[in-house]
């Protein structure tokens, strides 16, 4: 069966299209079989992005963001992967038979606050399935998080089960580490059962980074880390900032735009500005942050669960194509054994990884099987995942 993964995330700049070619599982084999056919990307139009981006949460410029235009940007939204989708089928001459979409998040509320009497979690993606369905005329799969969320769970990270069906190894630890707008990894112990994966999110991915490259030098991202490469990192300000509670938090646990987004880049600027002037500065010690605080997550919480067994720590996300980044994280975990590369090394294109998991997701969903792993996520077992709208 071949399966279309729909993948938008934090950083809010594109729609990513894995083609994924899913042969169902066999006798000595619990989950199916994977292969990458092709994956495409697509920037969000500058209008579109905007919008997105004052719909989410933690948009300190963006505070009066209205009912009319979060349900305009539902569907818009829902073009916006259809037309991803056709241009993808027309390009690769590949025709799939089911879509995955994970939609684009807008809020997400991982841990219960008490909200009009009562104490719950909350999750919202936005993409109007229906639309997306009627331009491609197949099933979609969509809304995947209410499931895990519903049964105590987090509702993230849900990648974990593309993680292991693709990395597991008989004698080597895998550490999948996805350094999106949030950076995540999965900790996949050498020959363990699926029971034994974990995976949480670590805290700030390239949410910062970019927010102040915008901000200090008119572009969308620091390419390639040449920025930072020219700062110095303000150590007071980074001491600082992995002080913050989430980083103190066991897991399961996740983050978002609410706690790394447009608010907490004004602050950390802010705090930057006290000690110097440089714009470099800013981003070479935002780019420490996410090396720090990932570092840190890994000695902590990753390590207890490896085993003694060699380790590989696999890279992906936009995080993967930033050397800078690389090496800051590398240096920060010295002395570990651990062997440092990118998913693309290993044949699976970084920028694909994600939406590749939603196509495996949508292909359980439809056989009606898990698609959590609730020592990752927190949920109390195993769930069915996502909502099936029909052509």
């Amino acid at each position: 069966m071949i399966v279309a993964g729909v993948m938008s995330g934090t950083s809010a700049d594109g729609i990513d299209v894995a083609m994924v070619k899913i042969a169902a599982p066999s006798a000595d084999r619990s989950l199916p079989q994977l292969r990458l056919l092709a994956h495409r990307a697509f920037p969000y139009p500058r209008a579109l992005r905007s919008a997105i981006l004052a719909g989410m949460a933690g948009q300190s410029d963006t505070p009066n963001t209205t009912t009319q235009a979060l349900a305009r940007l539902h569907w818009r939204l829902g073009l916006a992967y259809g037309e991803a989708l056709q241009a993808t089928i027309r390009d690769t001459k590949i025709n799939p038979a089911l879509i995955g979409c994970h939609g684009q998040t807008v809020y997400h509320q991982g841990l219960p606050v008490t909200y009009a009497g009562r104490r719950f979690s909350c999750t919202w993606q936005l993409g109007e399935p229906a639309v997306i369905a009627a331009k491609c005329g197949l099933p979609v799969v969509s809304n995947f998080r209410p499931g895990d969320m519903a049964l105590g769970g987090q509702g993230a990270p849900l990648v974990p089960l593309f993680d292991y069906a693709s990395f597991v190894h008989p004698t080597r630890a895998r550490i999948l580490l996805n350094i999106g707008g949030i950076a995540n990894l999965t900790v996949v112990p050498a020959g363990a059962p699926l029971e034994q994966v974990t995976a949480f999110d670590t805290g700030p991915g390239n949410m910062i980074i970019d927010a102040l490259t915008q901000q200090l030098f008119e572009r969308p991202l620091d390419r390639n880390g040449r920025i930072a490469a020219r700062g110095r990192i303000l150590e007071p300000v980074l001491a600082a900032a992995l002080k913050e509670k989430f980083f103190r938090l066991a897991p399961p646990k996740s983050a978002g735009r609410e706690q790394f987004g447009g608010a907490r880049a004004a602050t950390f600027l802010a705090a930057c500005r006290r000690y110097s002037q440089r714009p470099e500065d800013a981003i070479a010690t935002a780019t420490a942050f996410t090396a720090q605080s990932t570092a840190d997550a890994i000695r902590a919480w990753v390590l207890p669960h490896t085993q003694s067994a060699p380790v590989d720590l696999i890279v992906s996300g936009g995080g993967a194509r930033n050397p800078t980044l690389l090496a800051m994280l590398g240096n920060r975990l010295v002395p570990l054994d651990l062997n440092l590369a990118a998913a693309d090394a290993i044949g699976l294109p970084s920028a694909a990884k994600e939406a590749a998991a939603f196509a495996l997701l949508a292909y359980q969903t439809w056989h009606r099987r898990p698609g959590n792993i609730p020592s990752a996520t927190g949920a109390s077992r195993p769930a069915v995942l996502g909502q099936i709208t029909y052509a």
